[in-house]
């Protein structure tokens, strides 16, 4: 049975754009392999981390929603400990409030880009 899941993970300061957007499509290739439906990405960008890790302050934040099976987190998880370039992710089962919430912020994030394309 497919759930529902969101991983945000944060990616080294050290990459170029480039270099992000590669990471990324490996990340989203990897989760359609392995059957995975792809809800929604959203680049967060680059953000001052809480504390610094592997010395770095900075780093690159994106989330992704998808649906897959259970069995296929731990596989997921481990291919994000074993990138060089994730420094800290988070995997999150949601529940149906979280699947709420998650579609009220997609609508408004839509609606925030619909305002900026009609403003420009």
């Amino acid at each position: 049975m497919n759930r529902n899941y969101e991983t945000v993970f944060i990616l080294t300061p050290v990459l170029s754009e480039d270099q992000m957007k590669e990471a990324v499509q490996k990340i989203v290739k990897f989760l359609k392999e392995k059957g995975a439906k792809i809800i929604f990405e959203d680049n967060w960008g680059l953000r001052k981390l809480a504390y610094p890790i592997q010395k770095k302050s900075n780093g690159f934040y994106y989330l992704i929603e998808y649906q897959a099976e259970g069995s296929l987190i731990q596989e997921f998880e481990l291919m994000l400990k074993r990138d060089e370039k994730i420094m800290r992710f988070l995997t999150v089962a949601m529940d149906k409030h979280a699947v709420a919430y998650s579609e009220k912020r997609r609508a408004n994030i839509q609606a925030k880009k619909e305002t900026n394309k009609v403003e420009n």
